[in-house]
């Protein structure tokens, strides 16, 4: 951890005026990475989001002079792969960080090259940042844990394993898909109230999860496990990631494995990858209420001091009737990274290669659904209308208990620290759309 440099000073400010707006999710100080093209006929590239624009690294590589070893560093985002530059580690990352907040600076002699190889973000198609090849979704949300499990067990609602090591399940990484894509409702098997047979329907009990997405970027080797220095180190950046959860399936398969197609139909991710740099102004010490202290493997000074990332998060959600009537989403809940997580980034990746199992540049740790303490702070409808039985009364007089056809689910997030430059992570957007035909007999 070498702590905030030059680049996170709050008085930088770029010649990209947008940048400089106290409101945007991108300023100087954040510099986040993305894969887009304008139209289909031409191949993706990776930029750099800076205000309302986005710096196309392939024109930047091209047409703006750079140091031969920035150039290196440029060579294959300018290609469009970012996981080759992710798999690079630390210090790649740091010195081309340096670079860009120098070129795209006040006063920067690089400044008319760099103007030419903007495009404005309206206009920018994006897609997922990288190949992912493997997904796993962690459960550090203790809250919502919390909650989940007293459906089931109200006397008990977490297992004895929870407060000792960070529970994980294996995700389905082909149904991630880009903010902005539709999610069709899914077909399943589930049980109704008062029945004994299950029925073969579209999910009645459509949820979002809020959570955070971890992208690994320096991979270990099979049986060679991670440290905690080496895995705070080796993860490259963050977004946000929205788990599409069908409740009534995932209540009925879920025994004894855990769920399965509740959720592998779709889970919606931000574009924009907040790298691990761009937090350095908001870590804070690693903190939780109660429980034993982590085992030796999964502590470190670092951790303790500030292995955690203080970040604001919130869920949205416009309705169909609300777009209609040109109506703004309303903010269903938000909640706190430190309030909400049981565990950190490096412990996940720690936890995750113990065994040996070995983890790939690209590879997606989800957070599992963050919630705060208060019920109104629930990171899913789940919490929120308390198992269903408590629907939400939104303000134009509708309700929700889960989400229905034409719901629009927002999920956003922001670091705010006092002395530091404001952060953002854009928007997390998803729409659900009808159920597709009957499957087949």
């Amino acid at each position: 951890m070498l702590g905030p440099d030059s680049t996170h000073d709050p008085a930088l400010r770029s010649w990209v005026e947008s940048a400089n707006d106290p409101l945007t999710d991108f300023p100087i100080q954040n510099l986040p990475f993305g894969r887009f093209r304008t139209h289909g006929s031409e191949p993706w590239r990776i930029g750099v989001a800076i205000g309302d624009q986005v710096l196309d690294l392939k024109l930047a590589a091209e047409l703006c002079p750079w140091p031969a070893r920035i150039s290196d560093f440029l060579t294959p985002l300018a290609a469009g792969d970012l996981a080759s530059f992710m798999a690079q580690g630390m210090r790649p990352r740091r010195a081309l960080r340096a670079a860009l907040s120098a070129a795209l600076a006040e006063g920067s002699e690089q400044g008319p090259f760099l103007e030419l190889c903007l495009v404005p973000m309206a206009q920018a198609r994006m897609s997922l940042p990288c190949t992912i090849g493997d997904f796993t979704d962690f459960c550090t949300g203790i809250h919502h844990a919390t909650a989940m499990g007293k459906l089931f067990d109200p006397q008990r609602p977490l297992s004895p394993n929870y407060a000792w090591l960070p529970i994980a399940c294996a995700a389905r990484a082909s149904s991630l898909q880009p903010s902005g894509s539709g999610v069709r409702r899914p077909w399943g098997q589930y049980r109704l109230p008062g029945r004994d047979e299950p029925v073969l329907a579209p999910t009645r009990r459509l949820d979002c999860e809020l959570e955070l997405g971890v992208l690994v970027g320096v991979g270990n080797a099979p049986g060679e496990p991670k440290t905690m220095e080496q895995a705070e180190e080796d993860w490259f950046g963050l977004v946000l990631l929205n788990d599409w959860s069908a409740r009534d399936i995932q209540a009925w398969e879920s025994q004894p494995l855990g769920p399965f197609q509740a959720k592998s139909f779709a889970t919606t991710i931000s574009p924009w990858v907040i790298t691990r740099e761009a937090f350095e102004p908001f870590r804070v010490p690693f903190e939780r209420p109660g429980g034993p202290p982590p085992m030796a493997y999964l502590d470190s000074p670092l951790n303790r001091v500030a292995g955690a990332i203080d970040i604001g998060l919130e869920v949205l959600l416009q309705t169909a009737a609300m777009r209609e009537r040109g109506q703004e989403p309303v903010r269903l809940s938000h909640c706190r990274t430190t309030e909400a997580a049981w565990w950190t980034i490096a412990q996940m990746i720690v936890q995750h290669t113990l065994n040996g199992c070995n983890l790939r540049t690209g590879d997606l740790l989800g957070s599992g659904a963050l919630s705060g303490p208060r019920p109104e702070q629930g990171g899913s409808l789940l919490e929120l209308s308390a198992g269903g039985w408590q629907p939400l009364i939104l303000p134009d007089g509708e309700t929700r208990s889960f989400l229905l056809d034409g719901d629009c689910v927002i999920l956003r997030a922001v670091c705010e620290r006092r002395g530091a430059r404001r952060i953002g992570f854009g928007s997390c957007v998803g729409t659900v759309e009808p159920a597709p035909h009957v499957p087949a007999a």
